[in-house]
């Protein structure tokens, strides 16, 4: 008699991620999954391979494009919905501008907290009811707020005092017209979790989350990559530094940390024992911005 092995962390994690899936799928008339090519999303594609495949998934992906986001990060976005041969559906921020939606208050401010009107105006145009998002609680604050079917009114904004009760594992994803559904499948996982995850699955990954080295400057506390979007000030001294990105977004409000690691294994390792959040030292948006996590949220940030 064969003994049946009990279920890992990681398994119990991954059975209620399919689940939220498979219920969104269920409940949703035109969801799309939002996949930047990033860690967290890369995860949330494996998790639909294992929940619809062989067939097609029941949803396009699709990138709030800023402009300004690693070309590496772009390039293996890519090349992973080719390999997948889904359906890829890119919006950006710079065709906001074009219109007038979005004004920069200066031509260097950042992008990324204006992604929110690229993303409400794509929700419109392909009036999706659902957004597969790659957040997590243990992330920020006000991430830690959200329900795992996170509901939105018909302006896209998000009221963390009118949420629907989830007991019993029962999720509403049902939505009015106009109205939408933020998932987060993996909200329940943490920093931990995904790069185990990542090891176990042999996930591949773009090469920006490995060590490497890469032209810097020391700026308010903060390692700032030198690229053409985020040049160095006249009296910063560049230093070619060994670094490795934890979260990635757009160039202007994402910064490395110092690093050895270029192994999956040994970026667990470098989890394990770190004692800064992951977006508490590399997330520059959220250390500088005038409006915080929770108020971009309500204002239909991811």
């Amino acid at each position: 008699m064969t003994t049946k092995q009990p279920l890992s962390h990681l398994d119990w994690l991954e059975s209620e991620a399919i689940y939220i899936l498979r219920e969104v799928a269920g409940q949703c008339s035109n969801p799309v999954l939002l996949f930047s090519g990033g860690k967290d999303s890369l995860c949330i594609l494996r998790l639909a391979e294992k929940a619809f495949r062989p067939g097609k998934f029941p949803f396009p992906l699709m990138h709030i494009d800023t402009g300004h986001n690693y070309q590496e990060v772009i390039d293996f976005r890519d090349q992973r919905t080719a390999e997948l041969g889904e359906r890829l559906i890119v919006r950006s921020v710079e065709d906001s501008m074009k219109r007038g939606t979005v004004v920069l208050k200066t031509p260097d401010e950042s992008r990324n907290k204006h992604q929110s009107v690229t993303l409400l105006e794509a929700i419109e145009e392909f009036g999706f009811d659902c957004c597969i998002g790659g957040a997590r609680r243990d992330e920020e604050k006000a991430r830690a707020k959200e329900r795992i079917m996170s509901f939105r009114d018909e302006f896209g904004q998000w009221d963390p005092k009118n949420q629907r009760p989830e007991l019993w594992n029962l999720y509403n994803a049902r939505s009015h017209k106009g109205e939408n559904i933020r998932a987060f499948p993996i909200s329940n996982w943490t920093e931990m979790d995904v790069w185990q995850y990542i090891e176990r699955e042999n996930l591949a990954l773009p090469s920006i989350y490995f060590a490497h080295n890469r032209p810097v400057v020391m700026r308010g506390g903060a390692i700032v990559p030198v690229t053409p979007v985020t040049p160095a000030r006249a009296d910063e001294e560049i230093i070619d530094m060994q670094v490795r990105f934890r979260t990635v977004g757009d160039i202007t409000c994402t910064a490395p940390v110092i690093s050895d690691a270029d192994t999956v294994a040994k970026i667990v390792l470098e989890t394990a024992t770190s004692t800064i959040t992951e977006r508490g030292a590399t997330r520059l948006d959220d250390q500088t911005s005038d409006a915080s996590m929770e108020q971009r949220k309500k204002e239909g940030y991811f």
